[in-house]
């Protein structure tokens, strides 16, 4: 099939997934006038690509899932080590968001947000800060 049925099938854009072929995450056989041709077993790896980058992983823990994904001799724990970090990155990255949220709090609720010039939000961003 065409990139534009693969596109379809894969929930992706065409744009993305050239540039899964130019990384070598997928490889379509190519009709003798050069147009790719994807097959079903490309969409499934699309498929599994887009999926995985839903989830938050990176192209490069994609490389390692779809590696493992086509060996029949991987081990679970490897692919539960892959998830478990996951898991840790994003506890961080809510960790961080949380503490991005009380210290936007605290400013709006010691801003007046009247008419005057004074303000603690923009003192903060200025990096001038009561001491």
């Amino acid at each position: 099939m065409n990139i534009s049925a693969a596109a379809q099938l894969a929930n992706l854009p065409a744009k993305t997934i050239r540039y899964y072929e130019d990384i070598d995450l997928v490889r379509p056989d190519r009709l003798d006038n050069g147009y790719r041709d994807y097959s079903e077993s490309d969409v499934h790896r699309l498929r599994f690509l887009q999926r995985s980058r839903s989830l938050g992983f990176t192209i490069e823990e994609c490389r390692l899932l779809l590696s493992l994904y086509d060996d029949d001799h991987r081990a679970s724990a490897d692919v539960k080590a892959i998830a478990n970090a996951k898991i840790l990155e994003v506890d961080r990255k809510i960790a961080e968001l949380q503490g991005l949220k009380t210290t936007l709090s605290a400013l709006a609720r010691d801003c007046h947000g009247d008419d005057r010039p004074e303000c603690p939000i923009m003192d903060d961003l200025a990096g001038h800060h009561e001491q």
